[in-house]
């Protein structure tokens, strides 16, 4: 009953920090464009993209935005574990391995996105 609790808690937690996204507009191009480029981007029309560019960047965002996804979740749920764990030291450092292959797994899918958008910068 307490697990279930717990659960749905985090299950709630997780909706919330997902749905409270706040938009931010920009009022001209120009302005959004310069965001885009601080961020390390690039602003071109996409009509003068190639359908390969296209491509891989979508591929390759839909993939980052899975894993990041999938990766919190495992971070939460290490962190669960971790908590649940009651000084078991087989469960505490299986804890911290789900923890640690988490972070892990989201900084592989950072600099995929910054190869990804380096190679395809340069082509």
């Amino acid at each position: 009953m307490n697990s279930k609790l717990i659960t749905c808690c985090l299950l709630v937690v997780v909706i919330l920090f997902g749905t409270l996204s706040a938009p931010v507009f920009a009022t001209t191009k120009e302005e959004a464009c310069k965001g885009v480029q601080i961020t390390g981007g690039n602003c071109q029309d996409p009509a003068n993209q190639t359908r390969t560019e296209s491509l891989v960047q979508n591929i390759v965002n839909v993939l980052s935005v899975f894993v990041g996804i999938v990766a919190t979740i495992m971070i939460m749920v290490g962190g669960f574990k971790y908590i649940t764990s009651q000084g078991d030291s087989g469960n505490i450092s299986g804890a911290k391995n789900t923890i640690l292959y988490a972070i892990v797994g989201l900084v592989v899918v950072v600099f995929a996105q910054i190869i990804v958008r380096f190679v395809i910068s340069k082509i």
